[in-house]
Formats: structure tokens, sequence, C-alpha cells
């Protein structure tokens, strides 16, 4: 063999094993995920229904700020609602009840077709009218939550994380509406023991399942009594029922 062949070679065999260090540094230097890494929880996505633009520009300031919310569409009449939800699939629907262009009951016919029309969406009820009958009528036409305009930051921010987590939130001013609407009482139905059970877990705010989990029942059949409960009271959902038990004394 001659030197020139020798030294070619070697060369060769010096490339591979630079090729193959380098293939093996590569290897080293990627970092493979841990397994079951905590993976970060999807902002809760939210509608805003107002017809004041600058009123949806503040609120869309204030979430912006917060990394678990997030403003997905806005709206300021009700028909642009309707198609606005249908596209961008909210979690929740921040809906002032008066829109300019429409009737009063404009803002509490919308809640009752976004709840019907898509049950998996909560309606937080964001209005500068504070009337009891109408914060009753909210919740009956399928409002979880009810807080008027001149609420803080921080308190906003607390009844949309609280209607997020499936709860209902009343601000203070509402709150009291709902306490001076309760001044007669009707006939109070009769419930089993353990439809009183279920009523006090929904007052907590717990899903389907987490009741379940609680009395050792199936999730289908916390569904039936939920339904037993709701035909009962009259009721049209889960916040109703919830209003109407404290107001007959039952939780």
């Amino acid at each position: 063999m001659t030197t020139d062949q020798m030294t070619t070679d070697q060369m060769t065999t010096d490339q591979g094993a630079t090729d193959q260090g380098t293939s093996d540094q590569g290897t080293r230097t990627a970092p493979e995920a841990a397994p079951g890494a905590a993976q970060a929880a999807e902002p809760v996505r939210i509608v805003l229904v107002d017809d004041h633009a600058i009123v949806r520009h503040g609120l869309r300031s204030i979430l912006g700020r917060e990394s678990d919310l997030r403003v997905v569409g806005e709206a300021s009449t009700a028909a642009e609602a309707v198609v606005v939800v249908e596209r961008t699939r909210p979690s929740i629907v921040l809906l002032d009840l008066k829109l300019s262009t429409g009737a009063d009951t404009e803002g509490l016919e919308l809640c009752a077709r976004l709840t019907g029309d898509h049950p998996g969406i909560a309606v937080l009820v964001l209005t500068t009218f504070l009337d009891d009958s109408l914060v009753v009528e909210a919740i009956r036409h399928g409002a979880r939550g009810y807080v008027v305009k001149d609420v803080d930051t921080t308190e906003l921010l607390r009844s949309i994380r609280a209607v997020a987590r499936n709860e209902c939130a009343f601000d203070s001013h509402s709150s009291a509406a709902m306490m001076r609407s309760m001044r007669t009482v009707p006939e109070q139905p009769r419930f089993t023991e353990r439809e009183l059970t279920v009523l006090r877990l929904l007052a907590r705010g717990l899903s389907n399942r987490n009741i379940g989990a609680e009395m050792y029942i199936s999730e289908t059949t916390v569904k039936f009594h939920i339904r037993n409960i709701m035909r009962k009271m009259d009721a049209g959902s889960r916040a109703e029922v919830v209003y109407e038990a404290t107001k007959m004394g039952v939780i």
C-alpha cells in the first residue's frame, strides 16, 4: 500500500469518526420531553357582546392581561352575537342585556338562544341595569351569573373564573337584588334524600362527574336526579335550581 493510499484511508476513517461523533453529539444534545410533563391549561375563550365599542375595548384590555383568559370575538348586536358565537365556540359570553337597537328584552332572548343552541356555553350578564326582576329573569333565561358594570376589576375576574368552573357568580348588588326578590315562598316540592344531597352539591358548583364521585353513583344517575329536580322545581337551568332551592330554604 502506498503512502498516499494510507493517507487517504486514514482521512476517510477520521472523517467517519468525525461524522459519528457529530451524530452522537446531535443525539446527546436533543433532550427528550420528560414523561408526564404537565401541559399548560387552555385559556378560557370569551366573547364580548355589548353595543358600546368603548366598553368592549376596555374589557378586551383588562382580560388581555390575564394569561388564563382570551377574548376570541366581539359583537354589538344580537344577530352578530349569534354568528360570532357559532364561529368561535367560546366557553363564556359576557353579555349586556340592553343592546341599543333592540327591545329591553333582547338581551334576555339572546341569552336563552345562546344557552339553548350551545349548552356548553356559560353566559355571564354584565350590564348597567340592576332591577330585581331582571336578575331573576336572566337566571330563568339561562344566565349563570349577573354582574353590574361598576364592579371592580378583581370582582369581575373572580366572577368570570367562577363561571368558567361551572359555578354561579353574582356581585354584591345582584345578590342583594336576588334576596329582595325572595319575598314570597312558593309551595315547596318534595325531594328524596338523594335529591337533596344532589342539590347541596350543585350549590357548591360541582360538575355531574364530581357529584357522582362524592355520592358513589354514576354520572348518568346524577343526570337523572338533576332532571327530576328541575322538573319538580320547573327550572330551566342548574343556576335556576340553586336559586330556587335557596329561596325555598332547601339548601
